[in-house]
């Protein structure tokens, strides 16, 4: 069943647009881990799943869907602390001298 306002079709675009960037996360994750050959987490891993969840969200509100949002949103913390000590980890290398 298509929506039947142009709202509507934008939102449901945004929603399909979230889901993309959440599912491509995995695929993601998979061609970084064979192309390594063991299991890894690269950083875009967490920028996909912080894009993704942040726009599902969004959708989960607009369609006023407090299980889909509740779901959504509580990941979204533990994607942003997943970034903030990546970005730490860096700063401290890079802040180290040499040797």
């Amino acid at each position: 069943m298509l929506p039947d306002t142009l709202i509507d079709r934008v939102w449901l675009a945004i929603g399909l647009l979230g889901q993309l960037l959440f599912a491509g996360r995995f695929i993601w994750q998979w061609w970084a881990s064979e192309k390594r050959g063991r299991s890894v987490v690269p950083v875009a891993f967490w920028y996909l799943s912080l894009s993704g969840g942040l726009i599902l969200t969004a959708y989960a509100i607009y369609r006023q869907d407090v299980v889909f949002a509740l779901g959504q949103a509580s990941g979204l913390a533990v994607y942003g602390r997943n970034l903030q000590l990546i970005r730490r980890r860096l700063t401290t290398r890079r802040a180290k001298p040499a040797g």
